[in-house]
């Protein structure tokens, strides 16, 4: 079966449910990796980067801060999302 491509919203629907994040980006930088592993034939959908800045964040180390974004982009994860950049963000 092939993997499904994610769209961004997606994304910001789960974690704005998951996170409740004082900020968030998502970008889908998929197209900049067309030939690479894990890149699909549709060019959207398979590596991301998300900024994000969350109460949920206050009092964790980087790792536990990271496993958080991960949990909540686990089925996405199990849908062919490839490649997850995730930068933390002080809240603003």
């Amino acid at each position: 079966m092939m993997p499904r491509p994610v769209r961004v919203s997606e994304i910001e629907q789960q974690l704005q449910a998951r996170l409740h994040p004082t900020h968030l980006e998502v970008l889908d930088e998929s197209a900049a990796h067309a030939g690479h592993s894990g890149a699909n034939a549709q060019g959207f959908g398979s590596h991301f980067r998300i900024r994000i800045a969350s109460p949920a964040f206050a009092g964790k180390s980087r790792v536990a801060r990271h496993r958080l974004v991960y949990d909540a982009m686990q089925n996405f994860i199990d849908q062919g999302l490839h490649a997850l950049a995730i930068e933390i963000i002080d809240s603003p």
